[in-house]
């Protein structure tokens, strides 16, 4: 009821209104122009036309508008769906419009002070007829419109993704090749060199082989998982360097890694949301796992050890890689938490998927 007396609602009230008087007088302007003219506009079956066209297209209309919000929630108005939505309405409207109509030309055309030039039966097929035929208009009018806003919606969101992935593509790049990563980097380097000259080697190795993915991959959103588990190889190595027994990350992977796709640096931000929000020590390491369901998606779980940081987590990383995977598919990343760990699980993507798959406006 709040919905009708909005500024929106009155808007189509009117809109509506117009349009049940444009029928109308179309309908009385052509009754007239075959000889069949009523006495004027304000008789009693002039009146009861009116109000009869008025109730019945109001209610085809908003029957029809409920349905299409009720089907809304798919985000796709294909034909099968489109011809239940008429199905279900004409179901509503053919008795309704039968009920009104045989009530006027039967029971209460005394009453009511109805004029049946043709007779009561062929009157009653004709109004019948013609209500059906402008309810059907209605029907299929209003679908029509409701498919090009849903499309330009649909173009808008499409969009507003493409601005949302740029904006995370360059997020996630300055994340990752941020002066705090390299700072800690160099100063194990720095250690290493005094102590294990075989290991430093090593260790520089991996460190240039990072950065040569990161800037390699910085034009593309995707890599295949192959590419992104080498990465991750090198980044494992350097935390256990860095992090000693500390930190583990073991790989469970019963996929072909080349045949999937997965968000550049997903796997690398999602292991640094594990160190960045979790204590760990020889004690108490953080051990994390990275496993396949299926051959649907990755599950990338570590134990909870909570540390109490002294910002408030904005939960950016998860949100990046969110924004990311919509742009690309309508399968969510799922985000669990419970007491004693912290799970994550992102799809696996098809190695042919290049954009976002629009669905289809009937």
């Amino acid at each position: 009821m709040k919905g009708f007396f909005s500024k929106k609602g009155v808007h189509k009230f009117l809109f509506r209104w117009m349009v049940v008087n444009v029928v109308y007088f179309a309908v009385k302007m052509t009754m007239e122009h075959d000889g069949k003219e009523y006495e004027g506009l304000f008789t009693s079956t002039s009146l009861f036309y009116y109000v009869s066209a008025f109730f019945l297209l109001m209610l085809t209309w908003e029957v029809n508008d409920y349905l299409l919000k009720r089907h809304k929630k798919y985000c796709r108005l294909n034909l099968k769906r489109s011809l239940k939505i008429i199905c279900i309405n004409m179901s509503i409207m053919l008795p309704m419009c039968a009920l009104v109509y045989y009530l006027a030309q039967f029971t209460f055309k005394e009453a009511w002070g109805i004029v049946c030039p043709n007779g009561p039966e062929q009157q009653f097929i004709i109004d019948f007829s013609r209500g059906v035929l402008i309810g059907m208009a209605v029907i299929f009018a209003n679908m029509f419109h409701y498919a090009m806003n849903h499309h330009d919606e649909l173009e808008k969101q499409l969009e507003d993704l493409q601005k949302d992935m740029l904006a995370s593509q360059y997020a996630s790049l300055k994340n990752q090749i941020s002066p705090h990563f390299l700072f800690n980097s160099l100063n194990t380097l720095t250690s290493l060199m005094y102590e294990d000259r075989d290991l430093a080697s090593d260790f520089v190795t991996r460190l240039a082989r990072s950065y040569r993915y990161i800037l390699d991959n910085r034009e593309h959103d995707l890599v295949t998982l192959s590419k992104e588990l080498g990465f991750l190889d090198a980044f494992t190595f350097m935390m256990d360097v860095r992090h000693k027994e500390a930190v583990t990350i073991d790989l469970n992977i019963s996929v072909d890694p080349e045949r999937y796709l997965i968000p550049t640096l997903s796997l690398q931000m999602l292991v640094e949301n594990a160190l960045k929000h979790n204590l760990y020590s020889k004690e108490k390491p953080l051990k994390v796992s990275i496993s396949t369901i299926s051959k649907d998606a990755l599950v990338i779980k570590n134990n909870f050890q909570k540390r109490n940081l002294k910002e408030k987590t904005t939960e950016l990383g998860i949100k990046n890689i969110k924004k990311r995977y919509a742009f690309y598919t309508n399968k969510q990343v799922l985000v669990r938490k419970e007491s004693d760990f912290f799970e994550v699980i992102i799809p696996l993507l098809s190695e042919n998927i290049t954009k976002m798959n629009l669905k289809a406006i009937s």
